[in-house]
């Protein structure tokens, strides 16, 4: 399994750093990956939700430490590009997104769903 695009949507506040949205394969898509300012410096959270007892559940995450180390690396990688990218002067960089990927845009097909919540 190969990661193809990774999406990053910078924010600006204390903890969180950047929403993601990772592609594999060109054909599955995990959205609302997170970039956490921790204690022991940056990590990757995966999406969840909040159980009615007060926990959050992972709703997908990975089952072994190589792809954890994998998803991360690409994510805090691209994450680290969109920085040095706002660094260089791009604007309205809060909420902006970018993709980094291996395909381009040109089929239009990555757009569908991006366009929906």
């Amino acid at each position: 399994m190969e990661i193809t695009e990774v999406r990053v949507s910078l924010r600006d506040e204390p903890k969180l750093k950047a929403f993601v949205n990772v592609t594999f394969d060109n054909a599955f898509v995990i959205r609302g990956l997170k970039v956490i300012n921790g204690t022991k410096g940056y990590f990757v959270s995966m999406p969840s939700r909040k159980r009615n007892n007060g926990t959050h559940q992972d709703i997908a995450h990975p089952i072994n430490n190589e792809m954890r180390r994998m998803i991360e690396d690409k994510v805090l990688a691209a994450y680290e590009n969109e920085l040095k990218i706002k660094g260089e002067g791009s604007e309205g960089s809060e909420g902006s997104e970018r993709s980094e990927g291996s395909e381009g845009d040109e089929s239009g097909e990555k757009e569908d769903y991006d366009s929906n919540p």
